[in-house]
């Protein structure tokens, strides 16, 4: 991005608090090096590419064994792609699984693809992102994954913003999906005056100063500027790091194919993208996308299997929310997993929770 726009809209950059979602207690280890010894070469799949979806191209990774199950990943921001992350986080998963993930509309290569020279008022007018649209990129996805790899069903994991979008996804169309497993599970949008008072609380009882003169100045929400948004969640993301088990900086490092200037670049400007739709901004003239979601009013019943993950250090989307979703969900199956010094981010627990889940899942393996 380009002018004095970028100079706005980097300071509610949602990137900082998204980029919590892709820590993990996995790395290229010698332990991962050991399971690809054990694949057999003629199961392996390697793709990356662009797939037309919906009238636009959208990234896509896929890699695994093509005889185990397939899943796919909705990330969180919205607008804060796993894939450049994938090979650390799960390249352990890939000797039983086949990992999928996908740069939704708005976001890393996806973005990049037909990204404007400058990210104006304009565009964002004339280019908005809506919850319903994402959820129908998700499902011709997921048909296309299914024909594409001789599958008859998918398991669906969505994490943060992600989880709003993978209920809708899994709800959507059910008879795609073996089960969906939800991590920091979004109920409705957690900017609040009950996160703002929480948050006031904390700063008092550490006298943070910082953060009571940033809440003293934006006051209790809702607000209608992204900006004021974006200074409430740095707040969160300071409080949560500090109570929670994170995974070393070094796993957090781009793959190669991705650490270059044009890829960090379509990286960020997705991001703010995608978060000015997400928060909304009555000044830029862009509508929130999230101020409909009400998954307990519109999406407790399930057709399919559902596995929820929940840090009990999470402020963002709290344990309390959660568990209120989950007592009123109904679906074949439902299983709650509270994780120890985990907050809204992955860590170990995280992902060791995960491949739990998904080798409990019951599938064809087709």
């Amino acid at each position: 991005m380009k002018g004095n726009f970028n100079n706005r809209i980097a300071i509610f950059s949602f990137k900082t608090l998204a980029l919590i979602l892709l820590l993990s207690p996995l790395s290229a280890s010698a332990q991962s090096k050991t399971a690809e010894k054990s694949k057999d070469p003629n199961q392996i799949i390697q793709e990356e590419k662009f797939i037309e979806i919906n009238g636009i191209e959208q990234w896509v990774t896929i890699k695994g064994d093509r005889s185990k199950p397939a899943i796919l990943f909705i990330h969180g921001g919205p607008g804060s792609p796993i894939s450049p992350y994938s090979d650390n986080l799960y390249k352990e998963f890939e000797k039983d699984f086949i990992i999928v993930q996908w740069d939704q509309r708005g976001s890393g290569r996806t973005f990049g693809r037909s990204a404007p020279p400058e990210l104006t008022p304009e565009y964002l007018q004339a280019n908005p992102l809506t919850l319903d649209q994402m959820a129908n990129d998700g499902v011709v996805l997921t048909q296309y994954l299914l024909k594409h790899l001789g599958k008859r069903k998918l398991i669906l994991f969505g994490t943060s913003w992600g989880s709003a979008l993978g209920v809708k996804i899994v709800c959507k169309q059910p008879d795609l999906f073996y089960a969906y497993v939800g991590h920091s599970q979004i109920v409705t949008p957690g900017i609040d005056p009950v996160l703002y008072d929480k948050l006031y609380k904390i700063a008092e009882s550490k006298s943070d100063k910082d953060a009571l003169d940033v809440l003293n100045a934006i006051g209790k929400p809702p607000y209608d500027r992204a900006k004021k948004t974006g200074q409430l969640l740095r707040i969160v993301k300071k409080y949560e790091k500090a109570a929670s088990e994170p995974a070393p900086e070094d796993w957090f490092v781009e793959s190669p194919a991705y650490n270059n200037e044009k890829d960090s670049q379509n990286r960020a400007d997705g991001d703010d993208y995608s978060f000015v739709n997400y928060t909304g901004d009555s000044k830029l003239g862009v509508a929130s996308m999230s101020a409909g979601i009400d998954l307990m009013r519109d999406n407790a019943e399930f057709k399919v299997p559902v596995y929820l993950i929940q840090g009990n250090e999470d402020i963002l989307t709290p344990k309390e929310a959660s568990e209120k979703y989950f007592s009123h969900i109904k679906a074949p199956q439902k299983k709650y997993y509270l994780l120890p010094k985990t907050a809204h981010g992955f860590n170990k627990y995280v992902l060791d929770t995960q491949y739990k889940i998904f080798k409990s899942i019951k599938t064809d393996n087709r």
